[in-house]
């Protein structure tokens, strides 16, 4: 009996890819599933043209019992139409049709990018799904959907960058966090089901996933490898590892991200499009070292990339807190001069009625009571003294308590009349009048007190984000965002941005398109920041993350450090202080001075080079540093954090360096000496002359002292001649 229902016929295997996109040591393929639409099929190492062909032979899977009677299929725009099971990749309607069933009407192709249009099966959206490989051989994958209709509107409910994954991939990590504890790894097996992180917070969030891994198993630092995925977005968002029982074609599971869309949120009248937040994925083999170099390698490419040397600042919130006098911050300003620092930050307490947290927000006019004549007399004296001025601002969030709030409640977001946080609103930055007001005030302060760097703070999440009328907000709120940062940045093309978010609440490269560093964490404890640093720096150039010296006793946590562990530990970022030095003893001057000097002699290659982190020699201990492109120069931190049942260090390898370099080992401490647990340090610490011998002896090991917990000592390697 032959069947009258027509099925899709497996695209021809002899038939060449739709793109091979090949870049930055990195190739990705696709061809034409059964059902006409771009399938990837390689993602991963480089190929050549010749095996391009055995790849697309082997293409296509069995047809499995108890499924559907074709070979299964993956398909870029993934849906149930076509028999995928899983989370699609759109989500979208228009009355009572469904938008889905996605096949190929045009494609644009160069060597490293292409573009796909597909339609539905209904004709009511064409999506674009456009791909471009990059230098660093990253892969920015976007999608655009257009209502194709002449009459219907069209609610987006997802838009998802979904890319498969080969059996291999077995283990999934990826962060959590808390305020001062961002950027927690976790690490889990891959199993049948769906992992999903998902955001509804208005920001990223201090559990952000951040940067999701798959890997085989077991990888690390130096090994292993890997599928990364990164959602440059700084609203709600979600990331997803999934694996179903029959695959996603020939492949074994999936990594996916995308903007979460509130319901409504986004609705697309006939011609309107949407355009997803751009998702970047990327392929190391050579573990998770690999995904940072190619992540850093693009970020540094870019054209607003801060390219000076990263200034030493001064914060003065540790200091002062919301005390603020002319007489008093102008001496810490001739102090912060006096030991190096070359950019002095006023943090909050400088707008009016501004004496605690409680009000003032959004009333962003200098308090006359307190500075009199303006922040221009103090502008002025630290310009005076050869430093930048840096002033905080929160300009998405209003106390109740303000003039502001007073005066416009229509202004807030609908939240804001039921959940009071850290006792402020959040301001509707998708509203033309608050952005106007945003701009107009930031504009004013920053050209009267001359003001050359913004520290951009955001203390609060957004959660129900309803508008006037009741709808959400998120996404809408955060397009604001960056268009006020757009506009600060284009009245004042030479100011700098800090992103902070009471801390490390958003950290993505959709905010950093729009700064120059973002604040990791509120804390400034040691032993937390080398953990929060070594994470956020998987994704982040330690340049753009701000590290700062603390007092001995941490605000935070209160527990106390010496001056030594505090600076190795803030010099691997954007290096600055947040600490009242004029209470500082000389010997505490002294050392600050002498670390100033450090981080100046060696910014220009912890900002430039390729950050290496060696994988643990026991749960106690971290080796993390930077070495040269030309690999001729490394600076490298050694640091213990706990205890362990290790009476001494076995070699500990040395990585990055080049076998054949012969290297000249010095131990900088000139801001002190770590504290050591033996009664000896190993033999060649000992001796009169420095060390010198090749990379090749370096990367089988070096034996390094058992420090004492909450201390970390400096490394200093340059090539004998150099």
């Amino acid at each position: 009996m032959t069947s009258s229902i027509s099925l899709p016929r497996v695209a021809s295997l002899g038939k060449p890819p739709l793109a091979h996109l090949r870049r930055g040591g990195v190739s990705v393929v696709f061809a034409a599933d059964a059902f006409g639409a771009p399938a990837l099929v390689h993602w991963g190492r480089a190929l050549d043209d010749a095996d391009v062909a055995g790849l697309l032979a082997t293409a296509a899977p069995a047809v499995m019992n108890a499924s559907i009677d074709i070979p299964r299929s993956f398909s870029i725009a993934a849906g149930r139409a076509h028999g995928w099971s899983g989370t699609p990749a759109i989500e979208a309607d228009a009355a009572d049709a469904v938008v889905d069933g996605f096949t190929l009407i045009d494609t644009d192709a160069e060597v490293a990018r292409v573009r796909f249009t597909l339609r539905d099966a209904a004709s009511l959206a064409d999506a674009v799904f456009a791909y471009e490989l990059d230098a660093a051989g990253i892969l920015h994958a976007a999608i655009e959907i257009r209502n194709a209709t002449a009459d219907r509107a069209i609610d987006i409910r997802a838009a998802r960058a979904l890319l498969p994954l080969p059996a291999r991939a077995e283990e999934v990590l990826d962060f959590s966090g808390r305020w001062t504890n961002e950027r927690l790894p976790q690490r889990s097996t891959i199993h049948d089901g769906t992992w999903l992180r998902s955001s509804r917070r208005g920001r990223p969030g201090h559990d952000a996933s951040m940067l999701t891994m798959a890997g085989t198993s077991g990888f690390r630092f130096r090994s292993g490898e890997i599928w990364a995925a990164h959602l440059a977005w700084s609203g709600n968002q979600e990331t997803l590892v999934e694996r179903l029982p029959e695959g996603a074609g020939v492949h074994r599971s999936v990594l996916g991200s995308g903007e979460l869309v509130d319901a409504g949120e986004v609705r697309l009248q006939p011609g309107d499009t949407y355009r997803a937040p751009e998702v970047l994925f990327v392929w190391s083999d050579e573990g998770i070292d690999g995904v940072t170099a190619r992540l850093h390698t693009f970020i540094r490419s870019r054209a607003d990339h801060p390219r000076s040397p990263r200034p030493l600042l001064l914060n003065t919130w540790e200091a002062v807190y919301f005390d603020h006098d002319l007489e008093k911050l102008s001496a810490l300003a001739a102090s912060a001069a006096e030991l190096g620092v070359e950019r002095f930050v006023l943090d909050d307490g400088w707008f009016r009625a501004r004496r605690d947290d409680h009000a003032g927000l959004g009333d962003w006019f200098v308090d006359g009571d307190v500075w009199p004549s303006g922040l221009r007399p103090l502008s002025d004296r630290v310009h005076e003294l050869g430093m930048q001025f840096g002033l905080w601002f929160e300009p998405e969030m209003v106390n109740p308590d303000s003039d502001l709030a007073r005066a416009h409640p229509d202004w807030l977001l609908g939240e804001s009349r039921l959940l009071e946080s850290r006792h402020q609103f959040v301001l509707d930055f998708s509203r033309d009048d608050v952005a106007s007001y945003v701009i107009e005030r930031l504009d004013e302060v920053i050209a009267d007190s001359a003001v050359d760097f913004v520290k951009w703070d955001h203390n609060r999440d957004l959660h129900a984000a309803l508008g006037a009328h009741g709808d959400r907000r998120v996404r809408e709120h955060t397009l604001g965002v960056y268009r006020v940062l757009d506009e600060i940045r284009r009245r004042h093309p030479q100011l700098e941005i800090e992103s902070c978010a009471s801390g490390g609440g958003r950290v993505d490269l959709g905010i950093l398109a729009r700064t120059d560093r973002v604040w990791a964490s509120d804390c400034n404890d040691p032993i937390e920041r080398q953990s929060i640093q070594r994470w956020t720096q998987t994704l982040l150039p330690p340049e753009l993350i701000g590290s700062h010296v603390g007092p001995t006793e941490s605000h935070t946590t209160h527990r106390h450090a010496s001056f030594s562990f505090r600076a190795v530990t803030a010099l691997f970022g954007h290096a600055g202080i947040e600490w009242d030095i004029d209470e500082a003893d000389p010997e505490e001057r002294r050392a600050i001075a002498a670390w100033a000097a450090l981080y100046k002699e060696v910014r220009g290659l912890i900002h430039t080079g390729v950050t290496v982190r060696a994988d643990a020699v026991d749960d106690g201990t971290i080796l993390h540093g930077v070495v040269a492109h030309d690999r001729r120069e490394a600076i490298f931190a050694w640091v213990r954090t706990a205890t362990n049942g290790m009476a001494h260090t076995a070699r500990v390898p040395i990585p990055g360096l080049d076998p054949r370099t012969l290297y000249r080992v010095r131990v900088r401490e000139e801001v002190g000496a770590a504290s050591r647990h033996e009664v000896d340090d190993p033999a060649w610490l000992q001796a009169d002359d420095d060390l010198i011998c090749t990379g090749a002896v370096l990367e089988q090991g070096l034996p390094l002292p058992v420090l004492n917990p909450s201390q970390g000592m400096l490394l200093h390697l340059q090539a004998v001649g150099a």
